[in-house]
């Protein structure tokens, strides 16, 4: 495996595990086109993917993929083989089975919620896939397993969630109430009556200086008209 490649899986993976929560051990869902592809290069899918993806992986499948390869008949009948040894992930075509590619994008509706990476040779299905954000892609070229660049659209929605763009508003309330009950929002509230007491003098006070004053003044004159009276008398 050449170390350039291996780097750049590396990367990658950080990129999923960082803004996507990715974790081992990695679900890797693969269609028939993978299998006939990994068949035909002579790759040894479950010994080599765990090394290039750098973690433990589990590889699974659905049952509608599998149909689709036994009713291909003999021509892909090695790879329902490889298929028959991953796990099969129960999928809601138990009744009506659909093709592959059908059955894998169902898998990965609402957000890819079972962090799925999706594995496969089909180009049309590998588009609709990069439309969705936080999917990893894997596709074999060149006798080697690749796992895709981050679509355009995982991008935009990681630059999106790091401007606080896709705070749902449910959470965003919650934020508010977890403030008000660690007291973050009360400490703010009376900060600013703090400082809004600590302003101009009370009219009031003034007025009652004002008033001790007058009658401080006006106490000894009156006393003093006293004595002169009672002076003159004598």
């Amino acid at each position: 495996m050449g170390v350039t490649r291996q780097k750049h899986a590396k990367k990658i993976m950080g990129f999923y595990k960082h803004n996507f929560q990715f974790h081992e051990p990695f679900q890797v869902l693969l269609d028939g086109t993978f299998c006939q592809a990994a068949l035909r290069n002579k790759i040894q899918i479950r010994e080599q993917l765990p090394g290039y993806l750098d973690g433990a992986a589990q590889l699974c499948t659905t049952r509608c993929v599998i149909k689709e390869l036994e009713s291909l008949g003999k021509a892909l009948y090695g790879a329902k083989l490889i298929a028959q040894r991953f796990q099969v992930r129960n999928c809601s075509h138990h009744k009506n089975p659909v093709s592959g590619s059908t059955c894998l994008l169902s898998m990965i509706e609402d957000g890819n919620p079972h962090h799925f990476f999706i594995a496969t040779q089909d180009q049309d299905l590998s588009n609709k896939v990069k439309r969705k954000p936080g999917i990893p892609l894997l596709f074999i070229i060149q006798n080697t397993m690749v796992l895709d660049k981050p679509s355009p659209k995982s991008l935009a929605f990681v630059q999106k969630l790091q401007t606080n763009q896709l705070v749902p508003e449910y959470q965003k309330q919650s934020i508010v109430e977890l403030k008000e009950k660690e007291g973050l929002v009360k400490q703010e509230g009376e900060k600013r009556r703090k400082r809004k007491r600590a302003g101009g003098p009370n009219p009031l006070s003034c007025l009652k200086k004002k008033k001790k004053k007058t009658q401080e003044g006006q106490e000894p004159s009156a006393e003093k008209k006293k004595r002169r009276k009672r002076k003159r008398n004598r």
